[in-house]
């Protein structure tokens, strides 16, 4: 569909332009169907920044020089990993956004720039479908999205099931404790590092999710669930077009039966229905996993991301820790002293896209 305001041209118009231009970026961005947070020019900022990754911004434009599309798309240049150009890495989101030709040109023009560069995987995170026949492997992840009503009360009352509503009691009879704000950024990050740890995967270096507050502001949520002093459970939250996405979450595993997750993720969907959203994404997950289950109990529904990827040899795809290749790496991680694992990790999470 054509963004806001602007019509159809034969895509033989149309023509890829970089541009550092970023207020007219985000202006476009903020009118276009499907767009996300994922979508805005300051993630260039971040990238850099923090990763030191570089990013494009290339917008499709017609003879007039009207934007008809954007597409920012990161180049993760590594010795360990090698070379991918993924839109975006680290989110869920970030593909080609605009009407039907400008994404296809656009998606065209990355496939080109990946073929001229050497890369070894091209990644495009989308929502929205978009046909690509030069794709090599087939979508793997899933989301999960929930409606939110008015109020709290209706969601707790109409939404969840009698089950669902006393596995989230479980952790306030614990006496666990939801916090919400800024201010629960470190308190989350203790989680999050510690519970990477545990999966065998690197950990995004602190000063990523300073960047992301400090570019976004009021856009981002951070927070977390306490036992007394300790947090034992906490995410960060990206919120855009009236949702609010749960980007990262961890807890940790000793206090699993209590069930401290139940409690983030009901503390999350109160607030985000006070600021007004109208749906919770659980983000992304790989299907039939323990955490699609357990996005599942929530109700709801989920939909399969067609994300486009491609790869000169067909059988490549972003690293995974999932993948046969890191599986002895991950072993090893899950057995260092978090004082090592905290400070090999952030170097290393950026080869990792």
């Amino acid at each position: 569909m054509p963004a806001p305001g602007l019509t159809a041209a034969p895509a033989s118009t149309l023509r890829v332009a970089a541009t550092d231009d970023a207020a007219r970026w985000d202006a476009f961005v903020r009118g276009g169907e499907g767009a996300t947070l994922c979508h805005r020019a300051a993630w260039r900022a971040v990238m850099a920044d923090v990763l030191g990754h570089e990013t494009l911004l290339w917008a499709a434009e017609d003879e007039e020089g009207e934007w008809r599309g954007v597409l920012p798309l990161v180049r993760v240049r590594s010795r360990l990993t090698g070379h991918h150009l993924v839109s975006m890495p680290f989110l869920n989101d970030g593909g080609p956004l605009g009407d039907e030709k400008a994404r296809a040109l656009l998606a065209t023009h990355a496939l080109e720039e990946a073929k001229r560069s050497g890369a070894k995987v091209l990644e495009l995170r989308l929502r929205a479908d978009l046909p690509f026949p030069a794709a090599t492997a087939p979508p793997r992840k899933v989301g999960s999205y929930l409606a939110l009503p008015g109020t709290a009360e209706e969601l707790w009352e109409k939404g969840f099931r009698a089950k669902l509503r006393s596995q989230i009691k479980r952790p306030q009879k614990e006496g666990m404790e939801f916090r919400c704000g800024h201010g629960e950024l470190d308190a989350f990050y203790a989680v999050f590092a510690r519970n990477m740890r545990d999966l065998g995967t690197p950990v995004l270096p602190r000063p990523w999710f300073a960047a992301i507050a400090r570019h976004f502001g009021g856009e981002t949520v951070f927070a977390a669930v306490y036992r007394g002093a300790e947090p034992v459970a906490g995410a960060c939250c990206l919120l855009s077009g009236g949702e609010m996405e749960i980007t990262w979450a961890s807890s940790l595993r000793e206090h699993n039966a209590a069930a401290p997750n139940m409690l983030l993720y009901w503390g999350l969907m109160r607030e985000a229905i006070a600021r007004g959203q109208r749906v919770f994404s659980f983000g992304r997950c790989t299907p039939g996993g323990p955490t699609h289950r357990f996005k599942q109990q929530w109700g709801g529904t989920e939909a399969v991301l067609p994300w486009i990827t491609w790869s000169p040899g067909g059988d490549a795809g972003t690293p995974s820790a999932d993948g046969a290749a890191y599986r002895l790496a991950v072993s090893a991680w899950r057995r260092l002293p978090m004082a090592v694992a905290n400070r090999l990790g952030p170097a290393l999470s950026r080869h990792f896209p």
